[in-house]
């Protein structure tokens, strides 16, 4: 039986109700176009971590250019917590629940907090962080786990290739190999579980693959922790006399390792180079010091892009067409001159950037999204 078609006027509202019915957990309110609309992020960092104090305050400017509303619960890098969070905000009176949640796969964290959340009819989308491969068989979007939209990621092995390709290509150039034309090389990674962790370090290990002279000595594993890096990196030091390079998952992991080095008598950037990730004050500050040589980021945007995704679907129009886990690349390389033009961005902040000009729903024209990290840093 086909269905009946409202009167012309009625239409346009018709057909989005229609798709909204047609995807899971169907929205406890039917809003019109151009309606507010609530989301909670359940961020997996640190109140005062830079990273992830970010990526919150993007999803704020981003909120406010599409005219959303956005709640920001923070989990202090602890993944039961974060599933706690989860259970906190689905037990809330139906009225005061939020449309949407943004949740993040920290330590495996992602399933748990879904299923808790699509019990109470609120529908999920991934950012920074999807399904690991060996969950993706059962729990897959929309299907094993009907209530997650999709998911948005930035191409981490990317950044992991890209600072640990530039971090050797300026130790070549400057003849830093060792007696025997070594480069001994010390990488510092994240954890053991996460998918960010996980597709740095292939990344890194490909760029090293590619050099027959760089030796990887060793693979710490810091859990992202500033300390817990100095503390690896001070307790291995005088085992690695000859130690020329250092590659590190974030930036926070990148000091700390500078911090031990220093202690023992050698200088980041002369004796040893460092690389790292992310766009922090202080890294954008080192890398024009000199103390970073190699530096990537911008992938803090990725729960920004991920908001107007949830717009497009709140108001019609679904982004499954492109995928439900999309990939794509957010990663900008720095240099000293565009390192000082990010610092003055972010210090003025992000309110300014018009986020609807991503949204598929308000640019009918548009076939993919244009994300662009460089424009929206100032590039």
């Amino acid at each position: 039986m086909r269905p009946v078609v409202p009167p012309d006027r009625s239409r346009r509202r018709w057909a989005v109700r229609l798709l909204s019915a047609c995807l899971p957990l169907p929205s406890l309110r039917a809003h019109a176009h151009g309606e507010s609309f609530a989301v909670v992020f359940i961020n997996p960092g640190r109140s005062d971590e830079a990273y992830w104090v970010g990526a919150g305050r993007a999803m704020q400017a981003a909120a406010h250019s599409l005219g959303l509303r956005l709640e920001q619960l923070f989990a202090e890098r602890d993944p039961q917590r974060a599933i706690a969070l989860a259970q906190q905000v689905a037990a809330r009176p139906a009225a005061e629940r939020p449309d949407y949640a943004v949740v993040v796969n920290e330590k495996g964290a992602l399933v748990s907090s879904v299923r808790v959340l699509q019990a109470a009819g609120i529908r999920c989308m991934a950012a920074f962080s999807g399904l690991l491969p060996q969950e993706r068989a059962q729990w897959a979007p929309r299907h094993g786990l009907p209530g997650l939209l999709g998911s948005l990621e930035p191409l981490a092995d990317e950044a992991g290739y890209q600072t640990a390709k530039s971090l050797i290509r300026q130790a070549l150039r400057e003849r830093r190999q060792d007696a025997q034309g070594r480069l001994p090389l010390l990488a510092i990674a994240g954890d053991r579980s996460t998918p960010v962790s996980i597709a740095r370090n292939a990344g890194m290990r490909r760029a090293v693959a590619e050099h027959a002279e760089v030796e990887l000595v060793q693979v710490l594993f810091a859990d992202w922790q500033r300390e817990r890096a100095r503390e690896l990196v001070r307790t291995l030091l005088p085992r690695l006399p000859d130690l020329r390079l250092v590659w590190a998952g974030s930036d926070q992991m990148a000091f700390g390792a500078m911090e031990a080095l220093e202690a023992s008598g050698r200088l980041p950037g002369r004796q040893v180079l460092f690389s790292a990730i992310n766009t922090s004050d202080e890294a954008l500050q080192a890398l024009q010091q000199g103390r970073l040589s190699a530096l990537s980021g911008g992938h803090f945007l990725a729960g920004a892009f991920a908001l107007v995704m949830l717009h497009d679907v709140h108001h019609g129009r679904d982004f499954a067409d492109l995928g439900l886990e999309l990939q794509l690349p957010m990663f900008v390389e720095f240099d000293a001159a565009f390192a000082r033009r990010v610092q003055l961005r972010q210090q003025q902040g992000l309110q300014g950037v018009d986020f609807r000009r991503y949204s598929r729903a308000l640019n009918p024209l548009l076939r993919r999204y244009p994300f662009d990290v460089r424009a929206v840093l100032g590039g």
